[in-house]
């Protein structure tokens, strides 16, 4: 049985999700720099509705690791498959060179998931941070992580480097993994979470809506999250990047998400940027 919540949305994207194509000088030079470092970034590669913004105003959310993720979640653009077989070990150096030249005071890294790997990747992550210091003095770090298969080991790399937020998608409520996230687990993500805070790092996760969750489903994980003292939650508009991919359920109202916010943070949840365009990575330096 299909609850009523759960049947595709037929209505087209409301004018709230509107947003401006692309253009001028600094996005240019932005786009010119990944390209000429040969990065990869994850507004180019999940589509990112802000990237027009983001760009032009000079920042970006590099994308370490190479561009193809083990994984295949029913909400990522990114192109799932069998990765290369070895680490890129002069990409943490393009990174920050490319950081450096973009004038980047807060840098955003984020990751395929490369589950082939027992390190899944993360000493990538460790020397990226290094190098990203090393460059720009006084620079401030975010890394948007995968959950390592629950390897802690690999994750305590990660933690080791000391970044100033380190972030890791819940993606969406419990009883929507199977569908939305099938090689991930709910309870793992949040012990994850659990770890990075109880060593003392700025805590952080995004969630979509319009998944075909309810609200009740939002504040079970609300609850959740103020359990292990989340430091900051986004919520954002799920919006299908391919019709290969699961269906907009919901366009989920701007006065929805303003109640999330309020809802969340008198939960006890640090801080919650929640709108329909709110990405993960989306205004991170205010998240410092």
């Amino acid at each position: 049985m299909i609850l009523e919540a759960e049947k595709p949305a037929a209505q087209r994207r409301p004018d709230w999700l509107r947003v401006k194509l692309p253009q001028g000088e600094t996005y240019r030079n932005v786009a010119d720099i990944i390209r000429t470092h040969k990065l990869n970034t994850v507004c180019a590669e999940a589509r990112c509705p802000n990237m027009g913004e983001c760009w032009g105003n000079g920042t970006a959310t590099f994308m370490i690791l190479g561009d193809v993720c083990t994984r295949s979640c029913a909400f990522c653009a990114i192109k799932t498959g069998r990765p290369p077989k070895d680490l890129d070990w002069d990409e943490p150096n393009r990174v920050a060179d490319a950081a450096r030249l973009m004038g980047l005071k807060h840098v955003v890294l984020t990751s395929v998931n490369r589950d082939e790997r027992k390190d899944g990747g993360a000493p990538i992550f460790a020397e990226t941070i290094h190098r990203l210091r090393d460059e720009i003095p006084g620079v401030t770090i975010e890394v948007l992580i995968p959950d390592f298969r629950g390897i802690w080991d690999a994750l305590q790399i990660v933690i080791d480097a000391r970044p100033d937020v380190l972030s890791h998608n819940l993606e969406t409520v419990q009883r929507k993994y199977p569908d939305v996230r099938p090689q991930a687990k709910y309870r793992r993500s949040l012990e994850l979470l659990d770890i990075v805070k109880k060593q003392g790092l700025k805590s952080k996760s995004g969630i979509m809506v319009g998944l075909g969750e309810i609200p009740a489903e939002v504040f079970e994980l609300m609850d959740d999250c103020a359990a292990i003292d989340l430091d900051v939650l986004t919520i954002g508009q799920y919006m299908q990047p391919t019709p290969m991919h699961h269906d907009v359920v919901e366009w989920v109202h701007p006065d929805i998400f303003a109640s999330y916010k309020e809802v969340g943070e008198a939960k006890g949840i640090g801080h919650v940027e929640s709108g329909p365009l709110v990405r993960s990575s989306y205004h991170a330096e205010r998240h410092v």
